[in-house]
Parts: C-alpha cells; structure tokens; sequence
C-alpha cells in the first residue's frame, strides 16, 4: 500500500545492490569454494537453487532469516501440481506443463553428484538435505520470484544464462495486467529500481506488472491467474484447425506446407475481440477455391479475395469456436466432478476452474463477434 499518491514516472522501490540474492551472493558463500572446483561447472540456476535449500537448513543461523520465513512452504505452479490436474489444462499449456515438471526432474537428477560433494558442510546425509521436494521448492522459488539482473560470464558456471536475482520486499508486490512499470537495475545508484507509468491512489495497494502474459503463461511460470487479463485468449492448435478442411480439396496440403514456411500455424488465438489475424489468415488461406489458389500470396498480405472466401473462413472459424466451446465446457464439468470427490485437490481445481472460465468467456463472446462479422460481410 502506498502511503501518498503516485504519480506516472515516479519510483515505487529502489533496492540496494546489496540486498539482492545472486550468484555473487552464493560464491561469496560457504559454497564458493565447492562451486569453483566442482567439474563440470553446474548451472547459476542450479547454484542458487542448491543456497536457498542450504540457507533454509541452517535458516535460524542465516543471514536471510527474515526472508526465508517470509517464502511460501509451498507454490501452485505445474511442477508442483498432481498429474489429474495437469492432464485438465487447455493446450499448449498442459504439454509446457509436462516439460515443465520434466526439466526440474532432470535437473534434480544431473545435480545430485554435485550435491553429494557438499556432504562436509552438513552434520546429515545430504540425501535428505536436498531431497527433491527441495529442490521444487527451491526452483519454483527462483522462477516465480526472481527479477531479471544480467551478469557476467563466470569460468565456474556453465554456459547457461546467468540473470537472475532474488529481491526480497520487492518481490511481495503483486501482478496486475492493468498497470504499466519499468524497471530495471540502475547502474548508476546501484539499485534495482521500479517506477509506475500508470497512477495510484493514496492507500491503494500496489501493483506491478510482470509482463505482457495471457494467464496459461502467468500459471506456467508463476502459479496463479489474472481475472479479466486482456492478454488472455484461447489457442487454436493444427489438428483443431485442420479438422474441419474437406479431404478431397487436392490442394490441401499444400496449403499446409505453406502455412508452416509462413509460421501461420502458430499462435492462432481467439481473443476477447474474436479470432485474431493470424487465425483468420490461416482460415482464409486454407478456404481458397481451386480457381483462387493463386491469390495465396495476397492472402498473406491482408486483401480480400472474394465474398465467397471471406464467407468460408468466418463460418469455418464459427465451427471451430464451436467445438473449443463444448470442449472447455466439458472440462468445467469434470473439473466440478472432481472437485466434489477430491477434497485434497480443491485449490489446484480452482485455478485450472477460473482459467476454463475464462477460456469459455472468451470463446463465447468470439462467437458473437463472428455472428456480427459474418452479417457485415453478407
């Protein structure tokens, strides 16, 4: 909350230099030693991760006492979400989900002989010191909280990005897709510094902005959803697109492999304005008449082809609206299903709930959109 109105371009925090969480931090460490000489060089990912899960051991003697207590025990990211309700996501958020939870397992995995070497500094067996639900926690940790801070290279680290940074207090600010900020680390005061571009009220709290996501990203990476984000949109993948096309047009794939050279194939969305260009140029693009096929360059470029073209596409992309449509209602109704049966899954459902809703608000106000569009072209 904000003791005084802020106006655009007025700092909202500066956080010193000092009291940020980096892989200076850890090399300045206990570990540093361990790091150095550690070969092959692990990840600065994986260095943090293997301090945070030190520091929390040993928290009531760390330095960063005040802020490990201040860490969630537990997140609502995918990794670490039950498999029934990752197999609920909306596509192509359920198969980031899946590489998702199979990266940090395999990260786990290749870090484990570096975690063995560090078995002086601890009075028990490693093994149970970096457990792999620490090393979640300590992952989702990092990805869900960490500010953007590059770094130089360093010979004990592998080639992996080295940007990231803790930055506690001014990680407990929340996310809003409404409110514009910039920031960044100021070399010159050697803070990194955050400033609103948009106004907010004495006493009101405040909000920063994480990026421009729709919620399957905002979920992915940071485990929760925006109500009425308008990044939002539902996402239209080939088989869905492809599955409405009449077999017997002998130009059809073709006009696949052409949508592919183009990278129209992907990012097709509904959003909360209807379907978007890219989806309606693919559409269009896939509807020419043998005579028509070839203005598909055109196509491409925006222009109309003909009345008859426009037509197909609008009521080809009302078909697939449609089917998206039926499809997320029946995954609401399993999700309420389950809920009823699987107390212990109830907040991971509900998150899964709000974003079909949302997808389900989306589809059928694109379906409205559609209709109108449709009579303007009639």
């Amino acid at each position: 909350m904000t003791t005084k109105a802020l106006q655009a371009g007025q700092l909202i925090i500066a956080l010193p230099e000092k009291c940020l969480l980096t892989t200076d931090t850890v090399l300045n460490s206990y570990l540093g030693e361990y790091i150095i000489k550690w070969r092959p060089p692990i990840s600065p990912l994986t260095a943090l991760c293997t301090f945070l899960i030190a520091e929390k051991y040993y928290h009531k003697k760390s330095v960063w006492q005040p802020y490990l207590d201040l860490l969630p025990e537990t997140y609502t990211c995918p990794v670490y979400l039950e498999q029934q309700a990752v197999n609920l996501f909306p596509e192509p958020l359920r198969g980031k989900a899946l590489e998702q939870k199979s990266l940090v397992e395999q990260q786990y995995t290749s870090s484990k002989s570096f975690f063995f070497s560090l078995q002086p500094l601890f009075p028990e067996h490693v093994e149970s010191v970096f457990s792999y639900s620490a090393f979640q926690w300590a992952w989702c940790t990092i990805n869900t909280r960490t500010v953007y801070m590059k770094h130089p290279q360093k010979e004990c680290f592998s080639r992996e990005p080295d940007n990231y940074a803790l930055a506690p207090f001014l990680d407990l600010l929340n996310h809003s897709p409404t409110v514009q900020v910039k920031a960044a680390f100021n070399e010159r005061t050697r803070c990194y510094e955050i400033k609103t571009l948009s106004h907010c009220a004495k006493y009101q709290e405040v909000f920063i902005n994480y990026g421009p996501h729709d919620d399957q990203r905002l979920l992915l990476e940071y485990g929760f959803v925006a109500a009425s984000n308008p990044h939002n949109c539902v996402h239209v993948d080939t088989d869905t697109l492809l599955k409405y096309l009449i077999p017997e047009d002998k130009q059809r794939h073709i006009k696949v492999s052409i949508l592919q050279e183009y990278k129209l194939l992907d990012n097709l969305t509904f959003g909360w304005d209807g379907p978007s260009w890219r989806l309606l140029t693919a559409l269009k693009l896939l509807c020419l008449d043998a005579h028509q096929f070839t203005s598909w360059k055109k196509v491409l470029l925006g222009d109309a082809i003909s009345e008859r073209n426009e037509k197909k596409s609008l009521d080809l992309a009302k078909k697939i609206c449609t089917s998206l449509t039926e499809k997320t209602q029946r995954a609401l109704h399993k999700i309420s299903r389950l809920k009823q049966d699987n107390v212990d899954l109830v907040n991971q459902l509900s998150f899964l709930e709000a974003l079909h809703t949302e997808d389900l608000n989306i589809l059928l106000l694109s379906a409205e959109n559609l209709l109108q569009m449709n009579c303007t072209t009639i």
